[in-house]
């Protein structure tokens, strides 16, 4: 028994470097260029609500025209029209007289989308982080059964040994041997087969993470905890459809604001003149006053809103969908971590009656008394229970995943 304990508690293989979650996670979001355009989009957001309340500050203009339009033998433009010639430099200064509480709408959308942007981002990391996690569970599981599979090949070599000298001895038939070297051999080719594996799996990990990198890299066990579950409304799911909810309602008041009486002012100064009666006097100033009243537009304002209150319905059936969707998707996680514990446990049983049996059979062997088939057959059931028991950890690991992404808070 103390042969194969030895086996199990030692790694067999030893790699020069090692990395764990967080440093793909964070390479990861560092590297995204999806983040970086979330980023860029709030900025953009917010310099566009800047234009927007500078559009509605006081607007200043210089202008100059001249004009000449000359008279020669009674032929040219009448001169009543044009009086010969037109000439003026003018500052002008306009102003648009609107409520504070449009202009405070007005901005609120900015307001919301750059809150739409930042919960856009948050899932955008929760998506990310989700997938990244879900291949480094993958390659690490990969990893895992490249341990025990050496193990094993290891613990055949060890055999090997003994098992040569006592067919020698004719203790054991030639074709017994034989078959013991082609299931030895048949150990090592899945060991490669797996690294091989290892490096596509380690290597896509890399490409999601926008990582340059071929080096051969040991996986830290991933530290994943199940986290407490959330209610619908405390996600960032949910809080999605609610900033949806206040554009709908921020929407809806500007369009009574666009049929509210607008009233411009404006006022210049400066030159203006034709040069036909003392010129030199014709300095001077205006001020003005222009006022818009809608009065009726074929009935658009109320068809405006009956669209508001259409995307609204549409609003709330996907909410509540998704709301139903939420509860089903942990509901089913939850079943499925809690099977794929009972097999992890029946797995341990199995694993420990193999061994069992493995040690037996080699003490055995040792003196001729076992079967090389029969030890090769035990050999077979417990990389089976051994392979079983790690391929339920991992979906255990992928599992408190997903729910842990469903669970992610706003």
């Amino acid at each position: 028994m103390k042969k194969v304990l030895i086996l199990f508690l030692f790694p067999i293989s030893l790699y020069a470097q090692t990395n764990d979650l967080s440093f793909y996670i964070n390479r990861s979001l560092e590297n995204s260029p999806l983040l970086k355009e979330y980023q860029n989009q709030a900025v953009i957001n917010q310099m566009d609500s800047l234009i927007l309340k500078a559009a509605y500050r006081p607007q200043v203009n210089f202008s100059a025209n001249g004009l000449w339009a000359p008279v020669v033998k009674g032929w040219g433009y009448d001169e009543i029209t044009t009086d010969k010639g037109n000439y003026n430099a003018l500052f002008t200064i306009s102003q648009t007289i609107i409520g504070r509480g449009n202009l405070k709408t007005q901005l609120n959308t900015y307001n919301l989308e750059n809150q739409s942007i930042r919960n856009a981002q948050k899932i955008s990391e929760q998506d990310l982080k989700l997938a990244v996690t879900t291949q480094y569970i993958t390659a690490y599981g990969i990893l895992e059964e490249i341990r025990f599979n050496e193990e094993i090949t290891n613990l055949l070599d060890k055999e090997n040994v003994f098992l040569k000298k006592l067919t020698e001895s004719t203790v054991y038939k030639q074709t017994d041997y034989l078959n013991f070297q082609v299931e030895l051999q048949q150990q090592q080719l899945l060991v490669s087969q797996q690294k091989a594996e290892y490096k596509n799996n380690l290597a896509l990990l890399n490409y999601l993470c926008g990582i340059v990198d071929t080096s051969f890299v040991q996986l830290e066990k991933p530290d994943i905890t199940l986290q407490p579950s959330l209610a619908f409304e405390n996600t960032l799911q949910y809080f999605n459809f609610q900033i949806d909810s206040l554009k709908i309602k921020n929407n809806d008041a500007l369009i009574d604001y666009a049929y509210r009486p607008k009233v411009d002012v404006f006022a210049d100064a400066g030159y203006y003149s034709t040069l036909n009666f003392q010129p030199y006097k014709n300095f001077g100033a205006s001020i003005g006053l222009s006022l818009t009243v809608p009065i009726y537009d074929g009935g658009q304002r109320q068809k405006q809103h009956n669209k508001t209150k259409a995307i609204e319905q549409s609003r709330e059936n996907y909410l509540d969908f998704s709301r139903q969707q939420y509860r089903q998707q942990l509901e089913q996680l939850h079943q499925q971590l809690g099977e794929t514990e009972q097999l992890i446990n029946q797995a341990q049983g199995v694993i420990k009656s193999t061994q069992t049996l493995i040690e037996a059979y080699s003490k055995q062997m040792q003196t001729g008394d076992a079967s090389i088939t029969d030890y090769i057959l035990s050999i077979n059931n417990y990389l089976n229970a051994k392979h079983v028991f790690t391929q339920q950890i991992i979906n255990k690991i992928q599992i408190i995943n997903q729910i842990n992404y469903w669970n992610h808070e706003k």
